[in-house]
């Protein structure tokens, strides 16, 4: 039942993930969460990210924001990095992330996406038949609603882990 929520692989950080090994593996588009994903909830775009969408394009990688937040959040961190986006995106329907790969030109098969939290993100990535890549999130600080739904996510991840070793 549970295995719905279960991301493709977990990883610290955004930017511990291998970009390089991924595009050699086929993949050419990335959907990336924002907030607690890329930056700190609510930060603009660091050098960090700056130099992640820099490198992405460089491989040849297409790019787009996928945040349920409104247009002047996302556009406030895309005004840095300009790539596409989606603001008030729904997640965790998949209708959004459908609507991602259409503007990028590419599919399930070589799209990943990438979120901090497993009930919108992971579960609507999951839902569109994407790969999807969880990572901690950034910084502990965030909304009621996000760190209520932490609580239940920690039970996803204590039998994702359990599985993993199995």
């Amino acid at each position: 039942m549970l295995q719905k929520f279960y991301p493709g692989e977990y990883m610290d950080s955004t930017y511990d993930i291998d970009f390089d090994k991924l595009y050699a593996e086929g993949y050419r588009a990335v959907i990336f969460d924002v907030d607690n994903t890329l930056v700190p909830h609510g930060a603009p775009a660091d050098e960090r990210a700056c130099a992640l969408f820099a490198h992405l394009k460089e491989l040849g990688f297409a790019c787009m924001l996928l945040s349920n937040n409104k247009e002047p959040r996302v556009k406030m961190f895309n005004d840095a990095v300009q790539v596409s986006y989606i603001y008030k995106a729904g997640k965790p329907k998949p209708a959004s992330y459908r609507k991602a790969m259409e503007q990028m030109g590419t599919n399930t098969g070589n799209t990943v996406f990438v979120g901090d939290q497993i009930f919108t993100d992971v579960y609507g990535a999951n839902l569109a038949g994407i790969r999807s890549i969880l990572v901690k999130p950034i910084h502990p600080k965030e909304e009621i609603q996000i760190v209520l739904k932490r609580y239940l996510e920690k039970i996803v991840l204590f039998f994702y882990k359990r599985k993993k070793l199995q």
